[in-house]
């Protein structure tokens, strides 16, 4: 594993949103956690590392005015899950999001992350800067 370069704040994501992958409409995962660069997804698949992926979030009314939004990121470690056998943690790193996007994005970390629930350095945080 590499050594801690997260450089942003994460916060456990408390709200059940699903990722999908935009250019064949599978479900990745769901928000695990969240940063202002990255997150960490819940998925029922192994994903390979440094793999692009174009990417859809499905949003609520409370963060955003449109119902999803769509931005590149890759994927930069895939494990299993210590506590579910079936289930992989996956992070990413965003790689290029509109403006407007970065601002729903922002407010979905302040919306629903949690701060402190798993605030713990570990060596597979999902940013690099």
């Amino acid at each position: 594993m590499p050594a801690e370069k997260r450089k942003l704040a994460r916060r456990t994501f408390s709200y059940y949103m699903r990722v999908m992958d935009e250019v064949n409409g599978q479900l990745v995962g769901h928000l695990a956690d969240i940063s202002t660069g990255g997150f960490k997804l819940d998925s029922s698949v192994a994903i390979p590392p440094n793999k692009d992926f174009r990417l859809r979030i499905e949003l609520t009314n409370e963060v955003a005015n449109k119902s999803f939004m769509v931005f590149m990121a890759r994927s930069k470690w895939c494990y299993a899950d210590p506590l579910d056998p079936t289930a992989f943690n996956v992070g990413f790193q965003i790689t290029n999001m509109a403006p407007s996007d970065f601002e729903i994005f922002s407010r979905m970390f302040e919306k629903y992350g949690s701060e402190g629930v798993n605030s713990q350095k570990r060596s597979d945080d999902y940013l690099w800067r």
